[in-house]
C-alpha cells in the first residue's frame, strides 16, 4: 500500500474539508484518507493526479499540490 501527502492552500472550512474527503474515498485504490485543512494524508494505490483531479474537480478555488 502507497503513501501519498497532498498539501492545500486556501481550504477555509469543515464543509470543504468533508466534500475534500468525500471526493478522494469515491477513487478507485484508496483505502483511507484523512484530510485537513491544510493537506491529505492519503493510503491506497490511487495515483497521484488522480487524487490532485479529483480536488480540483470539486471547484473550490484551492491550490492542490
Amino acid at each position: 500500500m502507497a503513501h501519498q501527502s497532498l498539501s492545500f492552500q486556501g481550504v477555509e472550512n469543515a464543509d470543504q474539508v468533508n466534500r475534500i474527503t468525500t471526493a478522494l474515498m469515491m477513487l478507485d485504490g484508496v483505502d483511507s484518507v484523512e484530510v485537513g485543512r491544510h493537506g491529505a494524508e492519503v493510503d491506497g494505490a490511487a495515483r497521484r493526479e488522480a487524487l490532485i483531479k479529483a480536488v480540483q474537480s470539486l471547484h473550490l478555488g484551492i491550490e492542490v499540490k
